[in-house]
């Protein structure tokens, strides 16, 4: 698919010192939605303020559809802008902010007022027309914004941070409304923010810029799950991270670990990123803090019955556990489950939850870490554990209903994961 917008090697710098925007280049293809995240200082909302020609570049083009509009002043460029303060008149009503864009351009009465109000219809807002910003929440101001950028028809629309005055439910739900209403008039859109929940839920591609460059851009899961540098790694969403070595041949060495790594990476010092959500947790039988700890009911069970391949280890299928409730013989509760590939048995647990009941064959693949539980943080649906091992501390993310989650501080617990989920960077 041709590019919509093109950015070619952008620069702009402020005085003597280091560069707000260092080369910035990219691609964003017609209906696309994209993210410009990062820290505050990072070039994003000067990157923004470049392509709507509200900042001149000191080099480098802004193309839309193919045709350069560097040189061309904002009014000329077609784009709609809403701005992270709205900038609403605050004596015109919905209706007449709305239509602010269109007068500016020359419309005539009749016909800026009929896409005014086709564009407080689009967000939402046709029965408000006639309010003023003062009587409109703080949702609905955003929403008269939007509104206005939207009623020029623009070839692109450009946001900044707008929902950061929003409070978190708020900003939740007009946020899906913005992406669904660009995904339902297929306009191209870019959208800076520092927030990278919102960044992964709301676009197809995201751009992460640190210190003017963009580190990585690509779809969400992408960028989430194989960041492309330890910058990204670090800022969007939280991993462990590993010192360690790389040896000839794909061998990363850590606190007594020898883990398989592609064999092209680069030999010498490196550091590995671990994501929390691919480590799982569980509680070692009889190795609760005293012994007499919440997680000692929720010791690691056995599978007493499972499908087997010829080398005795457990394969995709239905199976049978009974948890070991206190490190010696099992209960009598049987749990029925599965195996899932991969090895991890999953099954309806004592109080009818979806539980994880460990590794059913921990030699597939995944690698073991014993350690303590340094601290434990319940967050609603989540519980993150962090955990002091021999390669140091590790931290995993588990469903609040999980049997591992009853973890406390000074408990034993395993951990385990894939080799193949880190990310390995030279030092």
């Amino acid at each position: 698919m041709p590019a919509h917008l093109t950015l070619e090697r952008l620069e702009r710098r402020f005085g003597s010192g280091a560069p707000a925007v260092d080369g910035v280049s990219l691609e964003l293809p017609q209906g696309a939605l994209l993210a410009l995240l990062g820290p505050s200082g990072c070039g994003k909302t000067t990157t923004l303020r470049i392509i709507a020609g509200l900042e001149r570049p000191d080099a480098g083009r802004v193309l839309v559809a193919g045709r350069d509009v560097s040189a061309l002043p904002p009014h000329r460029r077609n784009m709609g802008v809403v701005f992270q303060s709205y900038a609403l008149f605050p004596h015109m009503t919905a209706l007449g902010n709305a239509a602010f864009g269109l007068e500016m351009r020359g419309v005539g009465r009749a016909e800026r007022q009929a896409r005014a109000r086709e564009a407080l219809e689009m967000v939402g807002l046709g029965g408000y027309a006639e309010r003023k910003p003062r009587a409109l929440s703080g949702g609905q101001q955003q929403r008269v914004a939007l509104a206005r950028a939207l009623a020029i028809r623009p070839d692109l629309l450009l946001l900044d941070e707008p929902l950061s005055a929003l409070d978190a439910k708020l900003r939740e739900g007009v946020r899906d409304e913005i992406r669904a209403l660009q995904q339902k008039l297929g306009t191209t859109a870019v959208f800076v923010t520092h927030d990278q929940t919102e960044a992964l839920a709301m676009a197809d591609l995201v751009a992460v810029m640190n210190r003017g460059r963009i580190e990585q851009i690509a779809a969400p899961e992408e960028v989430f799950e194989r960041p492309a540098t330890p910058f990204v790694a670090t800022f969007v969403g939280r991993a462990t991270r590993f010192a360690g070595t790389v040896e000839p041949g794909g061998v990363f060495r850590v606190g007594g670990l020898a883990l398989p790594v592609p064999p092209d990476t680069p030999a010498g010092a490196a550091e590995a990123f671990l994501r929390p959500h691919r480590v799982q947790v569980l509680p070692v039988p009889g190795g609760v803090g005293d012994g007499t700890g919440p997680a000692a009911a929720g010791a690691s069970p056995g599978l007493a019955s499972a499908r087997r391949d010829p080398a005795g280890q457990a394969v995709p299928g239905q199976a049978s556990a009974w948890p070991d409730a206190s490190g010696g013989a099992p209960s009598r509760q049987h749990v029925r489950g599965q195996v899932l590939p991969g090895g991890m048995a999953q099954g309806w647990g004592p109080q009818g939850l979806w539980q994880s009941l460990g590794p059913a064959s921990p030699e597939a693949g995944m690698q073991a870490l014993e350690g303590r539980v340094l601290r434990r943080t319940y967050t609603g649906e989540v519980v993150s554990i962090e955990t002091e091992t021999p390669a140091g501390p590790v931290l995993a993310e588990l469903p609040a209903h999980a049997i591992a989650a009853a973890l406390r501080p000074g408990d034993a617990a395993r951990l385990l994961f894939r080799p193949a989920d880190l990310r390995v960077f030279p030092a």
